[in-house]
């Protein structure tokens, strides 16, 4: 079964973060979507989340909803290499991993840039993203 990995498409460190994933990927586990694509925003309502006040990262796992750092744990927890060690961090209280992914949230497009429009996978990529 793969897993959904919703994601903001017009910022750069997402759209980075997505392509690390892709690479460490080998078994094809994920398919993504951007938060913005019709695909994103229908899995977002299906799933009763709010598009408007997100700005996480969104894992749909085994048809349960993972978000901020437990969406990045769960994701890195299935990369092929040593990445899967990270989830160690998993020990760390929710309150503590969540303080520190707000702040990379809420400091991203200033820290990292921002696109004008989602990224378009290339051909080859185009089945790992959903319409």
């Amino acid at each position: 079964m793969r897993h959904v990995v919703l994601f903001d498409g017009v910022c750069n460190f997402c759209n980075a973060t997505i392509n690390f994933v892709i690479d460490h990927d080998r078994a094809n586990r994920f398919v993504f979507a951007p938060l913005q694509s019709e695909a994103g925003r229908q899995l977002l309502q299906t799933n009763g989340l709010d598009a408007a006040k997100l700005d996480s990262v969104v894992l749909l796992k085994n048809g349960v909803v993972h978000q901020k750092s437990d969406a990045a744990l769960q994701i890195v927890r299935e990369l092929d290499g040593p990445w899967s060690l990270l989830y160690v961090f998993r020990i760390l209280p929710r309150f503590l991993r969540n303080f520190a992914y707000d702040i990379l949230a809420r400091n991203r497009y200033r820290w990292f840039g921002r696109r004008d429009s989602c990224r378009m996978p290339t051909p080859e990529l185009r089945q790992r993203f959903l319409a």
